[in-house]
């Protein structure tokens, strides 16, 4: 199929790019740059352009004559929703609205989504299973919320086929190095443990060791970004027009903060300080994917289980690209 990636330039949607193209799909990336990298995108294969330019998006999907696109494209930091809420509402809500316009006028009816597990809030039960009420307490996962519901209703009113995909905490990188994980700021935990050990900062701060957790520290389930990847393809060949999949991306398995910093020093061998800090509001001790119905729905398994090896890829791209996408 000819596939639009938008947001093809970031974290996940480049490794999505990446066995897309290997699995014999035509593959384009729109994206703005405003946060994704071009060194990450194939070359010939970047459109710049935004997705809040909706004629220019229609242009696309018609020149390129689109089949499904995929959509990477939020912003996707929750301390900075509850600072920027009008530029996530924006960008996460505004500018979909658009691309699902744009795809109506062009007959494009396949659309897989990146979502969240943001959508639950602070869930009552763990693991976290597509049946929990979903009451998200910030606006990043209420824009991510907002879209799914209309994604459902384009597909009554409108025979779209969608997928969203609730990603629990994406990780790591491309086993081949070429591509990774580059973040400006840096918010993800496996990195800055990371740059701990690259020398790039003193020390790695643990928000809180009192929680009612095994080792004190929060427990969170982390999802390899290429199975996060594999998970978008199996969803691609299932979709359906006029019905939608909603399903959970995680391993089933939860990590703790210290387990995190333990695999880090394992790995790279360095001693990586650490500091004790107050707890951050709003994170719940755990968080832990039921991801039953993904492998029922999608024939979906993921390939990574054990953090070291996660954490071995990610090792493997900060250290031959200390600077990110930046390194000469």
């Amino acid at each position: 199929m000819n596939i639009l990636v938008v947001g093809g330039a970031g974290y996940v949607g480049s490794h999505a790019v990446r066995l897309l193209a290997a699995a014999g799909h035509e593959v384009w990336v729109y994206d703005n740059l405003s946060r994704g990298h071009r060194a990450a995108v194939p070359s010939g294969r970047l459109i710049e352009g935004d997705v809040l330019d909706g004629a220019r998006t229609r242009q696309v999907l018609r020149e390129k004559r689109i089949d499904a696109v995929m959509h990477f494209a939020a912003f996707a930091l929750v301390g900075e929703s509850v600072a920027e809420p009008a530029m996530y509402y924006r960008n996460n809500v505004v500018a979909a609205l658009e691309l699902l316009d744009a795809m109506r006028d062009a007959d494009v009816r396949r659309l897989v989504f990146s979502s969240t597990t943001a959508t639950y809030g602070e869930p009552d039960a763990i693991p976290i299973a597509e049946s929990t009420r979903q009451d998200p307490i910030n606006p990043y996962g209420f824009t991510k919320l907002v879209i799914e519901r209309a994604m459902a209703d384009y597909a009554h009113a409108y025979g779209l086929g969608y997928a969203a995909l609730r990603y629990f905490n994406a990780a790591g990188a491309s086993p081949s190095g070429e591509i990774g994980e580059d973040h400006d700021p840096e918010s993800h935990i496996i990195p800055i443990v990371l740059q701990v050990a690259l020398g790039q900062r003193e020390r790695i701060t643990i928000f809180g060791d009192d929680y009612p957790t095994p080792d004190g520290t929060c427990i969170r389930d982390y999802i390899h970004v290429d199975d996060l990847g594999a998970a978008h393809l199996k969803a691609l060949d299932r979709l359906e027009e006029g019905r939608g999949i909603c399903v959970n991306l995680g391993t089933g398995q939860g990590t703790s903060v210290r387990q995190i910093i333990d695999a880090c020093r394992s790995v790279t061998g360095h001693a990586i300080p650490e500091a004790i800090g107050e707890r951050r509001p709003g994170d719940p001790p755990e968080l832990v994917a039921d991801a039953s119905l993904a492998r029922q729905i999608l024939d979906w398994e993921p390939r990574y289980t054990d953090i070291h090896e996660i954490v071995a890829t990610a090792w493997k791209w900060h250290q031959s690209h200390p600077q990110g996408y930046g390194t000469k």
